[in-house]
């Protein structure tokens, strides 16, 4: 008991302490008057007496006892229940991060599917953007040549008619 009370928490602990020396000090009382009662100095009549008070004290001793077994029988289940009541909550815990870990795992990779989609899009769009400008320079360059072509041909009539008509 003694070993106990002193793991205690320092409020429990003094308290318990004290009523270990109480205990101790009743017991060597009680030691003491055995050994009178065994050597046989006593008058029967006292040590009648003496057992009598002695049955009395251990009786309310164990009564106490009794009582404070029970009190810390019962604070010991209430303890068990909170660790219970805590591990089923550390249990239920740990399946709620398992769960957002997966889903987060699955988040990722869309994320790296969309960007690695994004990517090859993106490039995509860079050569039409090449190959639009590569047709908007030849559509110009093409209209240029038509343009030349017709007014070359507009000259050419023109200097055909001149030549006919004089």
């Amino acid at each position: 008991m003694d070993l106990e009370a002193r793991s205690l928490q320092p409020d429990l602990k003094v308290v318990l302490l004290a009523k270990v020396r109480e205990y101790k000090a009743d017991l060597n009382i009680i030691k003491r008057e055995v050994k009178k009662i065994s050597s046989g100095d006593l008058n029967p009549s006292a040590r009648n007496e003496l057992l009598e008070s002695n049955m009395t004290n251990v009786m309310m001793a164990s009564a106490d006892h009794r009582e404070r077994l029970m009190v810390s029988t019962e604070r010991l289940n209430k303890s068990g229940d909170r660790i219970k009541n805590s591990r089923r909550t550390m249990l239920e815990n740990e399946e709620l991060g398992v769960s957002i870990l997966q889903d987060l795992h699955s988040q990722r990779q869309s994320l790296l599917y969309s960007h690695d989609t994004l990517h090859g899009v993106d490039e995509g769009i860079g050569k039409s953007k090449k190959i639009l400008s590569n047709m908007s320079r030849r559509m110009s360059r093409n209209k240029c040549i038509l343009s030349t072509i017709g007014v070359v041909l507009i000259f050419v009539i023109i200097l055909i008619l001149y030549f006919k008509l004089s």
